[in-house]
């Protein structure tokens, strides 16, 4: 199991709490190679992905490893789960990347239990900020607007992303505690199959991602109403 654009082993990270015995929901799961490893670990897994083609991929995958994962089709934004199902919730630049957080960390925190975990990795507010959307290029200057970011339309897909004031405050109306905030950075000598060498220099000078490390703390059920009101 490895995080982000640039591999980074779950063992040297440690961001996932224990999972032996325990409920977790992989968010945008693709081919469910976390939820395999997580079942391997003794997790009653389960995956969810928007699209059929993807669950079709995790389904092949799953009949390989002869792993048992239960497999889900639904949005992050609507998660089709009851409330406190899950021990843990995470993915791995999955679904929350192309969720509105408004909509998906409320989700993802409803479904937590009181003492779980919710766990992701993304991008950077910061490369945001950087990336010249016209010529898709990281740039040494800022070319994107900070405040008032959320929808961030590349042409071929739209990400979605906020400051950093923002995501504390939707994390904390939801009853979720702050416990990490890695940015990752690329080794030295170290390549990633997702990026240019030009965007892998740029990574060694600024954070192109992160992973947050959230837990749920107690949420009394008007605070909670309150908060999923301002969101729609």
């Amino acid at each position: 199991m490895s995080w982000g654009l640039w591999r980074v082993p779950e063992s040297s990270l440690r961001l996932l709490p224990p999972v032996r015995g325990r409920d977790t929901l992989e968010v945008g799961c693709g081919a469910a190679r976390w939820s395999i490893a997580l079942a391997r670990r003794g997790a009653h897994a389960l995956g969810l992905d928007f699209s059929r083609t993807q669950l079709a991929h995790a389904r092949r995958e799953l009949r390989e490893a002869r792993s048992r994962v239960r497999l889900v089709q639904g949005s992050a934004e609507v998660l089709p789960f009851p409330d406190a199902r899950f021990d843990l919730v995470f993915c791995d630049w999955g679904a929350l990347t192309f969720a509105d957080p408004y909509r998906s960390i409320p989700e993802c925190a409803r479904v937590l239990r009181e003492g779980g975990h919710l766990v992701f990795s993304t991008a950077s507010p910061i490369s945001v900020l950087f990336r010249d959307r016209r010529a898709d290029r990281m740039r040494a200057r800022l070319t994107t607007p900070y405040f008032g970011m959320r929808a961030v339309d590349y042409g071929n897909e739209v990400d979605f992303q906020l400051p950093y004031g923002e995501w504390v405050g939707l994390f904390r109306s939801q009853g979720l505690v702050i416990e990490r905030l890695e940015e990752t950075q690329p080794r030295v000598g170290g390549r990633s199959t997702y990026l240019s060498r030009e965007e892998e220099r740029w990574a060694r000078r600024w954070p192109m991602e992160c992973i947050w490390r959230l837990r749920k703390e107690p949420v009394s059920r008007a605070k909670l109403a309150t908060a999923r009101s301002r969101s729609r």
